[in-house]
């Protein structure tokens, strides 16, 4: 598909559009020890080498031969709606996780979006990218997995997730950076699910072993961000836009 892309700033000067060499040693090996479930596809990309070192499965969910798909390729295939989202929580995870040192392999985020097949068609996917190894205190590779989900069930919000030693902190920093998206992360759906069945912050937070002010920072940019009056049209507006189920 070319060079050009919309990834963030960040990572636009981090990736290239160079795909695997899958009769490589390294290739070779990979495709002993990771296994795949079924409708998923992997990739890992070297920040060391400056491309892609392994695709598998991405012929089956996108059209795409493993040794043809390209960071650049997944990234520039996300359907209009989900790819200015997409791009940025990728950018700024990843400035998140590079401004760490300690346990890098342990971060990792996902997304639920949509991806255009080569046939022209849309694919409902999860991916999931993470650091696969590290060197130094630096990114030396990332990984990423996407398969297919046709439960999922789309509507005008985004929803992500992050993980890692510092959880807390790389969501709320990414609830930040994020905030213009109509977005919502996981921590603030499981907030916002228990206070839909009628439970005071207070109780949440008691749940969480957390302060009624962290639950309030779940909820509370939640009005502004997709744009609702109350609590009662903000629990409506995530029932019609299946953030809840």
């Amino acid at each position: 598909m070319g060079s050009k892309t919309t990834y963030g700033e960040y990572s636009k000067s981090h990736i290239t559009d160079l795909p695997a060499d899958l009769k490589s040693e390294e290739a070779l090996n990979y495709k002993k020890t990771i296994q795949l479930f079924p409708e998923e596809a992997v990739y890992i990309y070297s920040f060391k080498l400056n491309k892609m070192i392994y695709a598998c499965g991405w012929e089956e969910i996108l059209g795409y031969r493993d040794d043809e798909i390209n960071v650049l390729t997944i990234t520039n295939i996300t359907t209009p709606e989900y790819a200015a989202f997409s791009n940025e929580l990728n950018d700024k995870a990843l400035m998140f996780i590079q401004s760490k040192t300690e346990d890098l392999e342990k971060y990792s985020f996902t997304i639920e979006l949509k991806k255009m097949h080569k046939n022209g068609s849309e694919v409902p996917l999860i991916s999931r990218v993470g650091v696969y190894q590290a060197e130094n205190g630096k990114i030396s590779a990332i990984i990423g997995r996407s398969q297919i989900n046709r439960s999922i069930k789309f509507g005008k919000v985004m929803r992500y997730a992050a993980y890692g030693p510092d959880k807390s902190e790389f969501e709320e920093e990414l609830n930040k950076a994020l905030f213009q998206h109509c977005a919502i992360s996981t921590k603030e759906k499981e907030a916002l699910e228990l206070v839909s069945k009628g439970y005071s912050y207070k109780e949440i937070a008691d749940q969480f072993n957390v302060t009624q002010s962290a639950i309030e920072k779940r909820i509370l940019p939640l009005y502004k961000r997709f744009d609702v009056k109350s609590l009662a049209h903000l629990i409506r507006f995530a029932y019609e836009n299946h953030i809840l189920p």
